[in-house]
């Protein structure tokens, strides 16, 4: 039997359709951002509404037989289906076996399966008693229609929406997060209750022919400080009515707590659902800017290409800092982009990621710049350098680009000075105040261009300026005219808007 045991848990365990089969089962019932995941949940939530429904109409209308049919075996098939596969995923026993089968191996001992079984048999029961596993259970109970008590188990069923419906789960998430003022304020109102229920009770039970016993006292002191007041107990005597005076006040003031300590939560966790979904949106993107910081050349950055620029997101650890790119119109958000945990939130497997870390720290673009490395190579990183001499570590840590506004403002400071003309005309044309300004023109792997001499390319007729080269990392400055394009090159060329697009266009036919 131990054999046995053992082949089939080295079977699944070394199956790769097995393994594929659960892992797509796992992720699309418990990730949210599997893009199956939403049409699941949309069956799940009509199946609910649907089953819910049909009790309701049945209480006063009898229903067709296809209609009872479709609520006891579809509807609890499906949900019996749906808590297998729950129960299914939550672990792996036959990981159990084979671990306990290599240990016996290693320890030289007899292999003793049952005893590790058992333990996952445990963790599975754990996973059975837990509150959604019980709610998903109880949903499957009315489709025993023997027993018409189990009808009401329907309503269970609407439980499962916390699972499926994200706003409910949201709300659920917030009341959960101030559970303890909350249970602060629920004792203290058990507290008062009783007090006051036990108080009228002493002072009013001869006297009031309302009140019977303590449960009536009770139910009066919950009904008023509760502000609900049905009147169908009131006090008759002065110390009653007085009591009644203090649990009202009591009432509005724990009322007026709960309401403000409900306002306060929502209001935090709403600027979080607010950054989640501006982090949601990029990464649907197939392309996109990740901003690091949003100090002064950010502000700059963002005033030259502010029209050009769509799918982005700002991080940045101040939240005055944050706040002040959302007055500006930018999506920012309160993230500390030198975290991990921070970066591995964004789609690096299906979206083309640039990082511009242009935060004021060396220290901390290094740290980006080596947590995006980390999650992907493929992740672009454009990292600002303050303190030159350590260019090599950011180097070492795998930027792509290095901008060091130090050095670029000592040279135009120098040029200001020993060549001011020179100085007004490159100013002119890095600020776009001169009609013509420089741009890169891409070369891929399809491009017409490619295999193309620089003497073959008519820069003339687009009345262009070619200024060089971008090659594997290296600029050729005015390249020999025998020069031959290739791909991935990055050639600079300098003119107006309507020459690039010419340009562009012109050898965009070929390709």
């Amino acid at each position: 039997m131990n054999q046995l045991l053992l082949s089939l848990a080295l079977y699944l365990r070394t199956s790769k359709r097995y393994k594929k089969s659960k892992n797509f089962v796992s992720d699309l019932l418990n990730n949210s951002s599997n893009p199956y995941k939403k049409y699941v949940d949309i069956t799940i939530i009509f199946l609910i509404v649907t089953s819910v429904f049909i009790l309701i109409y049945e209480v006063k209308h009898p229903v067709p037989e296809w209609v009872d049919n479709y609520d006891i075996y579809f509807v609890s098939f499906v949900f019996s289906i749906e808590y297998i596969l729950r129960l299914w995923v939550y672990n792996d026993l036959s990981e159990f076996v084979t671990e306990e089968y290599h240990e016996s191996q290693f320890l030289q001992r007899k292999f003793e399966p049952w005893s590790v079984l058992k333990i996952g048999l445990v963790e599975k029961l754990k996973y059975m008693v837990t509150p959604a596993a019980i709610i998903d259970l109880l949903a499957i109970f009315p489709a025993y229609r023997p027993l018409r008590v189990l009808r009401i188990f329907v309503l269970f069923r609407v439980l499962k929406l916390l699972r499926y419906t994200k706003s409910i789960n949201q709300f659920v998430e917030v009341i959960s997060n101030k559970r303890f003022e909350l249970l602060t304020l629920l004792f203290l109102l058990f507290f008062i209750v009783m007090t006051a229920g036990i108080a009228i009770y002493v002072l009013e039970e001869r006297l009031n022919p309302n009140i019977e016993d303590l449960f009536d006292a009770v139910y009066w002191a919950l009904i008023t400080i509760s502000t609900v007041g049905y009147g169908d107990i009131s006090p008759v005597t002065p110390e009653g009515r007085t009591i009644s005076m203090l649990i009202i006040v009591s009432g509005i003031a724990m009322i007026s707590f709960s309401t403000s300590v409900i306002v306060s939560a929502f209001s935090e966790r709403l600027i979080e659902l607010k950054e989640n979904r501006i982090v949601e949106q990029v990464n649907k993107s197939r392309s996109f800017l990740i901003v690091c910081g949003y100090g002064q050349m950010t502000k700059m950055f963002f005033r030259q290409k502010k029209d050009a620029l769509h799918n982005y997101i700002i991080l940045d650890k101040s939240l005055e800092r944050v706040e002040t790119a959302r007055k500006d119109g930018y999506d920012a958000i309160h993230e500390d982009a030198s975290r991990f945990e921070t970066l591995n939130k964004f789609n690096v497997e299906h979206a083309k990621i640039t990082i511009l870390c242009l935060t004021a720290s060396d220290v901390e673009n290094i740290y980006i710049t080596l947590n995006a490395k980390s999650i992907s190579r493929k992740i672009k990183v454009i990292a600002r350098v303050n303190d030159i001499s350590i260019i090599s570590k950011f180097e070492y840590a795998g930027a792509d680009h290095l901008l060091m506004p130090n050095r670029v403002v000592n040279t135009m400071v120098h040029t200001a000075i020993t060549q001011p003309t020179m100085y007004k005309a490159v100013h002119a044309i890095l600020t776009g105040k001169s009609l013509a300004h420089i741009d890169e023109v891409h070369i891929h792997e399809f491009h017409s261009l490619v295999g193309k001499s620089i003497k073959e390319i008519d820069f003339k007729g687009s009345k262009l300026l070619f200024i060089g080269i971008q090659r594997e990392g290296k600029f050729m400055f005015n390249p020999s005219t025998s020069e031959h394009i290739k791909s991935y090159d990055i050639l600079l060329v300098m003119g107006r808007h309507i020459s690039v697009n010419y340009f562009n266009t012109l050898y965009a036919g070929d390709i």
